[in-house]
């Protein structure tokens, strides 16, 4: 007799709990189902975006440069972000090859990328809007030249000739400008609160910021800023060894 009641009290603690168990691991599947699909609606919004992105770049180009029959149009800046850190986004770069046409044809021509540069609201609950967006084409020559001002202003350095050496056989990193493996041009070492400007083009002034180019755009009067993985990349899209 005590034997049974032994095991119903055993019983009695053990099923609840076993329920529980049940119940939390059901609980804990549908949060992982709906977190998975939460990633999943991110990752499609994202990929939907850089679609349409790319696809209203396409079209802006057809527009403006007839001269480009046969090119690669694509951006990098929608790899491995989220939409919100899209909508905080305020320069998209694209890369622009010429190639000529032929069966599995090679990337080979001139080189060009494409700036789209943002305003605020460019992204909302109702998708891109590409009216607050402002297109700017640049080669490798204007390329360079908007580095030597911003080196110019983010450095001791101010010389032309000697800016355009170091730019064209090094990277732009961190803390500087590097060549052959050591830094040739260190910046200045700035608080996040205080910029360096120089006035750039009848289109834009730009600003050094730690890690930052500041480019403001007088015809918008918007400051936007292109970080520093922006223009490694870019400037090795323009001048990397191959």
């Amino acid at each position: 007799m005590k034997k049974n009641i032994i095991i119903l009290v055993i019983i009695t603690l053990l099923v609840p709990k076993q329920s529980n168990a049940q119940s939390n691991g059901a609980a804990a599947a549908v949060a992982v189902g709906a977190g998975l699909l939460a990633i999943g609606a991110g990752i499609a919004a994202v990929e939907d975006m850089k679609e349409r992105a790319e696809l209203t770049a396409t079209q802006w180009v057809l527009a403006n440069h007839p001269e480009l029959n046969s090119f690669s149009l694509k951006t990098l800046d929608f790899d491995g972000k989220k939409t919100k850190d899209m909508s905080s986004t305020s320069v998209i770069s694209f890369k622009i090859q010429e190639f000529s046409p032929a069966d599995n044809p090679k990337l080979d021509g001139k080189k060009q990328v494409l700036l789209a540069f943002t305003s605020y609201g460019w992204i909302s609950d109702q998708g891109i809007d590409f009216n607050k967006v402002s297109w700017y084409l640049i080669d490798s020559t204007e390329w360079l030249n908007m580095m030597v001002a911003y080196a110019k202003v983010a450095s001791k350095e101010k010389s032309d000739a000697v800016l355009k050496d170091v730019l064209t056989n090094g990277v732009v990193v961190n803390k500087g400008i590097k060549a052959k493996g050591k830094s040739e041009i260190p910046f200045f070492k700035l608080e996040g609160d205080m910029y360096l400007v120089t006035d750039y083009s009848s289109e834009m002034k730009l600003i050094y910021n730690e890690k930052t180019l500041g480019i403001y755009l007088k015809n918008t009067g918007n400051l936007v800023q292109m970080g520093r993985n922006a223009i490694i990349d870019t400037h090795e899209f323009f001048f990397q060894k191959n």
